[in-house]
C-alpha cells in the first residue's frame, strides 16, 4: 500500500468508518482560541499510520481554529531517525515508551506544561507515573498493545501458538510478512527463548542469524502494513500490532489475533513536544483535545487499541473493553515485556543487527 504524499490536511482514511459520535465542541473551544491568537493557528503533527480516528483533526480545527499537517512514519526507527539530526517542524509526535526514552535522554523533547493540559488528569493511575515517563513529565499516554500475530484461521488446521508457526511452519513458507524495523528482531529474540529487551551482544547477533536463516521464507518486510497484505490475501499471517489486526477483522471475521505462547512486546505511545516545535501552545492545545474522554474513547472504539484514559472507558463498547485481543488477561500479560532505552551503544547493535538482516 503506497503512502500519500505529505504533510496531509487531513487523516489517511483507508478502512475508516464514520462514528457518528456526539462531542460537544464548545467546552473545548475557549482554550484553543486563546493558543491561535497566541501562535499562527496551526499544529504540526507526526504519527502512525492508521492511527487517528476519521474525524478527529476535522473537529479539533472546529473546535480550536487551529488547523493541522499531518504527516505519517511507519516505524520507531523512522520516527527517531527524522528527529535526530534537529525537528523538521512538528510540533506533536507519537513515540513509543522507549523511543520517549531514548529521546529524552538526547535533550530531544520538551517537559509539558501541566496547567495547559487539564486532561491530563484522565490518564489512568497505572499509566500516570511510568519510568520511561515519571509524573506525565514530557506528555501523554495515547495508547497502549501489544506486538502479536495477525493470521487467516481458514489457513491454519489448529490455533498457532508459538512465533515458530509462522517462521518456520513448511505451509507458510512465501505466505508471512515480518515488520521492517528492529521490533522484528524482537520478535526473533523471543522466539529462541530470550528477553526482547536483551543488552547481550550475542543474543543480538543470534537473533539477527535467525532471521537471515529464515529470510527466504518471508514474503516482505512490511513498513507497518502487515495487515493490508493480510486482509488483502497476500500473506496467511504476519507480525503486528495488536489494533491493525482489530482494524481489518472488523471487515474479515476470517482474521484473527493472537500472542504467542513465548510472550511478546508491551508498549505504549505517547503524545510529546518534540524540542523546537514552531507552536508549542498549539501542541499543547492538540494533546489536551485528544485526551477529552468523548474524543479519546471515540478513537480508540473505531482503531481497536487500548486506551490508557480512564475517564474515557465510559465511550468505548463493552464489547471491546472485553476483548482479549485489545486488553489480554493478567496471564497473558505476564508473559510480555516492555522495550527500553539501553543507551546508545546497545541500540546501534539492535539497528546494524536489523541493517544485516535486511541486506542479506
Amino acid at each position: 500500500m503506497a503512502r500519500r504524499p505529505s504533510p496531509f490536511p487531513m487523516p489517511y482514511l483507508s478502512r475508516r468508518h464514520l462514528l457518528g459520535t456526539t462531542l460537544s465542541l464548545a467546552s473545548i473551544a475557549p482554550f484553543g482560541r486563546v493558543a491561535q491568537a497566541a501562535e499562527e493557528a496551526q499544529v504540526n503533527v507526526y504519527n502512525w499510520d492508521t492511527y487517528i480516528g476519521t474525524d478527529t483533526l476535522a473537529e479539533f480545527t472546529e473546535a480550536t481554529g487551529i488547523d493541522v499537517r499531518y504527516d505519517l512514519f511507519a516505524s520507531a526507527d523512522e520516527l527517531f531517525g527524522k528527529l535526530r539530526e534537529g525537528n523538521p517542524g512538528f510540533d506533536v509526535i507519537f513515540p513509543s515508551n522507549n523511543i520517549v526514552e531514548r529521546m529524552a535522554a538526547a535533550d530531544m523533547l520538551i517537559a509539558v506544561d501541566r496547567t495547559l493540559i487539564p486532561n491530563l488528569e484522565n490518564i489512568a493511575p497505572a499509566f500516570a507515573n511510568a519510568p520511561y515517563n515519571p509524573g506525565l513529565k514530557w506528555g501523554a499516554p495515547y495508547f497502549w498493545g501489544t506486538q502479536g500475530l495477525g493470521y487467516r484461521q481458514s489457513m491454519f488446521p489448529t490455533k498457532p501458538t508459538s512465533w515458530k508457526d509462522m517462521t518456520e511452519n513448511e505451509a507458510m513458507q512465501g505466505r508471512f510478512s515480518l515488520l521492517s524495523g528492529v521490533d522484528t528482531l524482537r520478535m526473533a529474540l523471543k522466539a529462541l527463548g530470550f528477553s526482547l529487551d536483551t543488552r547481550d551482544p550475542a543474543q543480538i547477533a543470534a537473533a539477527g542469524d535467525y532471521l537471515i536463516r529464515i529470510k527466504p521464507g518471508i514474503k516482505t518486510f512490511a513498513p507497518d502494513t502487515g495487515q493490508d497484505l493480510l486482509l488483502a490475501g497476500e500473506v496467511d499471517i504476519c507480525l503486528e500490532w495488536s489494533g491493525d489486526i482489530q482494524q481489518v477483522a472488523a471487515e474479515d471475521d476470517d482474521l484473527a489475533y493472537v500472542i504467542p505462547e513465548e510472550g511478546s512486546m508491551l508498549w505504549s505511545d505517547n503524545m510529546v513536544i518534540p524540542k523546537g516545535a514552531p507552536h508549542p501552545i498549539n501542541a499543547h492545545a492538540f494533546i489536551n483535545f485528544i485526551l477529552t474522554p468523548e474524543v479519546h474513547g471515540a478513537i480508540a472504539t473505531e482503531i481497536g487499541y487500548a486506551s490508557p484514559n480512564a475517564a474515557a472507558m465510559a465511550f468505548i463498547p463493552e464489547a471491546a473493553r472485553n476483548n482479549r485481543a485489545i486488553y489480554p488477561s493478567e496471564e497473558t500479560l505476564a508473559r510480555c515485556e516492555y522495550a527500553t532505552y539501553k543507551g546508545e551503544a546497545v541500540e546501534t547493535l539492535y539497528e546494524q543487527a536489523m541493517t544485516r538482516v535486511l541486506a542479506a
